[in-house]
């Protein structure tokens, strides 16, 4: 198939690509390759991507309207999986006009470019931060997900709505995947696994919000992208089921689906510091601060439709996964 894959350069969108190009699938890749973070890390990611005979990439902005329009028109992509996205529930406390640009006109390009080139699914990245206030564990998409808490969970929210009302007026098929802290090597670098690992091998204290008594869903990037691909495979149809006088969130009388993704199995964030102590053989300053705004204490994912729907289930223990992501590293920046 021809699947046209935004965000190509970024942690999840550069690894869907490999799989993708891995299986004989034609990949278009996008993305704007700017520098919320360090760009040579992108580009070294795409040099992955670049030899691939059934690859091909164009430096674009989601949020350029006709620039997308044009490139929808030119290539008639079968299928499109949207990861493209300002990522980050912090920097959207300081920076939100950068989500209204990416996250809601970027996504209303796509689905605007979807709508008119006949594609035949558009699967999208959601978030687990879209669960905001709700404290009801695991998360289940059955759940009331009104009461975002950062301007970063606002806008995925928004993209969920937004890809439904394509959906019912226009029967674009569409799935949203909300994603559960995802972690492995080539991650993003303010992700907390990376700038844990960069502190403790210079030597430096890390940080460690709520007092280390989070608990995270770590999902490692394999079997994230296991489910996108599955997801993506399984184009989205109405459910028979669903009843409009007691809507169930995540589904719909439209083509429309949102699923969790998630590891199912959430990790004390004490663990998941004892687990990159041993894979550096290094022992960890620690400097307990208060939970950051916008953050949430626990994340839990109910997977059960993933598993019911695309037969998914994720592999990898978090030992196996730090300590891949601990050998990355070290060979990435070149530390014995």
């Amino acid at each position: 198939m021809r699947i046209l894959v935004t965000g190509a350069a970024g942690f999840i969108g550069s690894a869907t690509s490999r799989y993708l190009l891995n299986r004989g699938d034609e990949v278009i890749g996008i993305d704007n390759v700017n520098d919320y973070y360090d760009p040579s890390l992108k580009e070294a990611r795409l040099k992955l991507l670049e030899n691939e005979a059934n690859f091909s990439f164009q430096k674009m902005d989601i949020a350029d309207e006709p620039a997308i329009r044009e490139l929808f028109t030119s290539i008639k992509p079968q299928r499109v999986i949207h990861l493209a996205a300002q990522a980050g529930v912090r920097y959207s406390l300081e920076n939100p006009q950068a989500y209204v640009s990416s996250n809601l006109d970027g996504f209303m390009n796509i689905l605007e470019a979807c709508r008119h080139n006949n594609v035949e699914h558009l699967t999208y990245a959601s978030s687990s931060s879209v669960y905001g206030a709700n404290t009801a564990i695991p998360f289940s998409t059955s759940q009331n997900v009104d009461h975002p808490i950062s301007i970063y969970a606002a806008t995925k929210k928004a993209n969920e709505l937004m890809a439904h009302t394509y959906s019912h007026l226009f029967e674009l098929p569409t799935t949203g995947l909300r994603f559960f802290t995802v972690y492995g090597p080539w991650g993003r670098p303010d992700m907390a696994l990376f700038l844990f690992t960069k502190s403790i091998l210079n030597g430096k204290p890390i940080q460690v919000f709520n007092y280390g008594k989070h608990s995270r869903d770590f999902t490692y990037i394999d079997d994230i992208v296991e489910g996108v691909v599955r997801t993506s495979d399984k184009i989205a149809g109405p459910d028979p089921e669903w009843s409009s006088t007691n809507p169930h969130p995540g589904r719909s009388n439209a083509p429309f689906r949102v699923y969790n993704i998630g590891n199912n199995n959430p990790v004390q964030l004490t663990d998941f510091i004892a687990a990159l102590e041993d894979a550096l053989g290094m022992k960890a300053e620690q400097e307990l601060v208060p939970m950051a705004p916008g953050d949430v204490p626990d994340t839990y994912a109910d997977v059960s439709d993933l598993i019911k729907d695309v037969n998914y289930k994720p592999q990898t223990d978090i030992r196996d996964g730090v300590k891949n992501f601990v050998e990355w590293y070290r060979e990435y920046y070149k530390i014995s």
